[in-house]
């Protein structure tokens, strides 16, 4: 989050005689206490001052990306903060660190129903609308503007991937409809896992592996990546679900470090890290693990540190000056990639299936670009490829300008093409604590604004034997319910299940709020089922 030390140098590009007193008659002075507190200092006021802008982002529907690249180019040699950094290898290594965690936060938060029946388009986006993306690109930056073909692949390879980061924030706030907020959310989760692969294959030294070489690599790499990280969390869940840790927060910190781990082994393995954090993260997220909030607040809070530490860093690494002269070439590159190659790549790659032309077009404009495409751009400055800092310099515009242009007019665009979603049933808020020594669950149920549960009396939940409600929290008073106590919006229950029969409670808790008090001789929606009386749950 905070600028730290290049190797070599007293402050991350600046000479020691200009860093101040950090070098003494030949050698580095060690850091003391008062090094640590000022360093406390700034971090923290960065970090408040980030957490106010995300007021300002979200009223104006910027993405919060853009202020913390702000806060970072002001603290950099142009800004007031005058501090020097050119270490593009721990940007680089932050980066990536950082874009696990965001991969990690956006996957426990992905609901397993909503991009289930949009997976084989999402990753049809991720592998071919990617190609066309990069291929048309490249011809881009080759014939308008002038560059040679690897450093055209390279942009390419950078921008046509969408950002996990930048998607979360944004289309969570945006009413979408469910299936292309599902198209869009596991497309920025896959297509980052072939986007770097390419990235590091154009960047290598010597000549590009030929096209046959290189599809093998990726499609190789995703299937390691793929199976590592379904293993890690199918075990991880098992294990969360079966032990009883001794204190609740000890359960986000174990599910944080399972993704990680399918990051690490992912990678190890020779695999993709990067879509193996994201598929253990899902499953995780879908596994009704104990204590859920608590793990989804310390997981959201974890992002946040993420992506301003990370966004912060690279507005530090740019230097503003240097891209008066890459603003023309961005502006074109961009221009093509978000008017030509983003649609066709969308048209082409969902051509399989049905998917209406407003629904292409939005997806199309929804491409949104954030900091992976300038985390990636580091890879040819620390590789050493010719004019690495000019694609960086083009990355950093393009990304700004038309996220800029994008965020924003994203709500506008879905009203004008009607596809607002429609207003449903609230979900519940359902916590989960393992009662070990009694083989049991103890659930925790908050009843939202919307939700049908509301005038439900407490018989009609009809919850499966071994199950119960045996407290009701209401307007701060607690009480224990009758069989015909109403249950009201806002009301608080405490449900013990045993352990045989906890996820069918669970479910019928979920379909009563969804459906109402006729839920199970009419499906959650309203349909009927049948003429062969409820349904068991």
């Amino acid at each position: 989050m905070c600028p730290a030390r290049a190797p070599g140098r007293a402050d991350g590009g600046t000479p020691a005689h200009e860093a101040g007193t950090r070098v003494q008659k030949g050698k580095e002075r060690p850091l003391t206490v008062h090094d640590l507190n000022q360093l406390l200092l700034v971090c923290s006021l960065v970090l408040l001052v980030a957490v106010a802008a995300v007021r300002l982002s979200s009223r104006s529907g910027l993405p919060s990306l853009l202020v913390y690249l702000g806060i970072g180019i002001a603290m950099g040699q142009d800004g007031i903060g005058n501090i020097a950094f050119d270490n593009a290898e721990l940007t680089q290594m932050v980066g990536y660190a950082a874009l696990v965690v965001i991969l990690a936060e956006g996957g426990l938060g992905t609901k397993w129903k909503e991009i289930k029946p949009v997976l084989p388009a999402a990753v049809a986006l991720s592998l071919v609308g990617v190609a066309v993306s990069v291929g048309v690109t490249a011809a881009a930056g080759y014939y308008l503007v002038g560059l040679e073909w690897r450093q055209s692949l390279i942009i390419g390879a950078v921008v046509s991937s969408t950002d996990a980061a930048a998607v979360f924030s944004v289309l969570r706030k945006v009413p979408l409809p469910a299936r292309i907020t599902g198209v869009l959310e596991a497309e920025s989760g896959f297509n980052d896992a072939p986007v770097v692969i390419l990235v590091v294959a154009f960047s290598a030294s010597g000549p590009v592996e030929h096209w046959y070489t290189l599809l093998g690599n990726i499609a190789m790499e995703l299937a390691i990546g793929a199976a590592v990280g379904t293993a890690i969390a199918l075990m991880g869940a098992y294990g969360l679900r079966r032990v009883a840790l001794p204190a609740s927060g000890l359960y986000p910190i174990a599910v944080l470090a399972i993704a990680v781990t399918a990051y690490a082994a992912g990678a190890l393995a020779h695999g993709s890290g990067f879509l193996a954090v994201y598929l253990a993260s899902v499953l995780l997220g879908n596994a009704r693990l104990p204590h859920w909030p608590a793990t989804r607040g310390f997981a959201e809070g974890l992002g946040w540190i993420a992506q301003i530490g990370m966004f912060v860093l690279l507005g530090l690494l740019a230097t503003p000056h240097d891209l008066v002269h890459d603003i023309l070439p961005a502006l074109v590159v961009g221009l093509v990639l978000t008017v030509v190659a983003r649609p066709v790549g969308v048209v082409l790659s969902l051509l399989p299936f049905r998917v209406t032309w407003p629904e292409k077009a939005l997806l199309s404009w929804a491409g949104l670009r954030g900091a992976v495409p300038i985390i990636l751009a580091t890879i040819p400055m620390v590789t050493g490829v010719q004019d690495s800092r000019r694609i960086f310099n083009m990355v950093f515009v393009l990304v700004v300008v038309y996220t800029l242009i994008q965020g924003p007019t994203l709500p506008w665009l879905a009203r004008k093409l009607h596809l607002g979603d429609l207003e449903g049933a609230a979900d519940l808020g359902i916590e989960s604590a393992p009662l070990e020594r009694l083989r049991g669950h103890l659930l925790s149920v908050s009843i939202p604004t919307g939700s049908r549960m509301n005038g439900v009396e407490i018989n009609e939940l009809r919850l499966p034997p071994g199950s119960a409600v045996t407290l009701v929290v209401r307007d701060g008073t607690s009480f224990v319910p009758l069989p015909t106590t109403l249950l009201r919006q806002g009301d608080e229950l405490l449900v013990v299940a045993t352990d045989p029969v906890r996820d069918a409670a669970e479910r019928r808790l979920r379909a009563v709020a969804q459906g109402g008090k006729l839920a199970g001789w009419l499906g959650s929606g309203g349909q009927q089922r049948g003429r062969g009386g409820p349904a068991r749950r």
